[in-house]
């Protein structure tokens, strides 16, 4: 029994300890790029030694890929509402939802993703062109469906996807100047409320799901 006490003991050092530098790198990515972070920052930011840095993750390039891994599988997972949901009501007003929350809780991360995007994704092009391009294809299979059962208008699916994820993650991308605009300070609780049912009402109605 006590092996057993010290094992979980370790394994919950190791995952607070990766937790930590994750959170970290997030920030020093989005705030400096990939190009102007360094491991020395990302420990300095997690409050650890750079060699406890190196234990976890021995290159930049692996902590930075585990760092979108991360959000990646965190946005894949927000659109489980997808599957079961029987229509465009149910399925894509749950994802809005699960997305703008995301924006909100995991800022650094989409910055990190839209950053590399817009760079050519010179890091993590293997996963636009494999786990992305099946996603999307799958989303928009089951918008199609939708839409052969009159559910919605006829649009294209994947125009739809591009503005989904440019609204959502606008909250994130953009906080700064959502800020400003809000007087210098971050989205309230209701605030937050009142934008994911705007946003909901406005592209429901707009694809004639309302």
């Amino acid at each position: 029994m006590g092996e057993i006490r010290k094992i979980s003991k370790r394994n919950a050092i190791r995952q607070e300890n990766e937790a930590r530098i994750l959170s970290a790198a997030e920030k020093v990515f989005a705030e400096a790029g990939y190009g102007g972070a360094t491991m020395q920052l990302i420990a300095d930011m997690a409050g650890l030694p750079k060699a406890n840095l190196h234990y976890y993750f021995p290159t930049k390039e692996e902590l930075y890929r585990k760092v979108v891994q991360q959000i990646f599988e965190i946005w894949l997972h927000a659109a489980d509402s997808f599957d079961d949901a029987p229509g465009p009501v149910e399925g894509i007003g749950a994802y809005i939802d699960a997305k703008m929350e995301i924006s909100r809780r995991h800022p650094f991360g989409s910055k990190v993703w839209a950053s590399e995007v817009m760079h050519g994704a010179p890091v993590i092009q293997d996963y636009l062109e494999t786990t992305l391009r099946e996603w999307t294809a799958g989303r928009a299979g089951l918008i199609q469906k939708w839409i052969d059962e009159g559910k919605m208008s006829p649009i294209d699916p994947s125009h739809l996807l591009y503005m989904l994820w440019a609204t959502t993650q606008h909250y994130a991308d953009f906080g700064h100047q959502i800020e400003t605009l809000n007087g210098g300070k971050a989205l309230s609780d209701r605030q937050w409320k009142d934008a994911k049912e705007s946003v909901k009402t406005i592209i429901l109605r707009g694809i004639g799901a309302l």
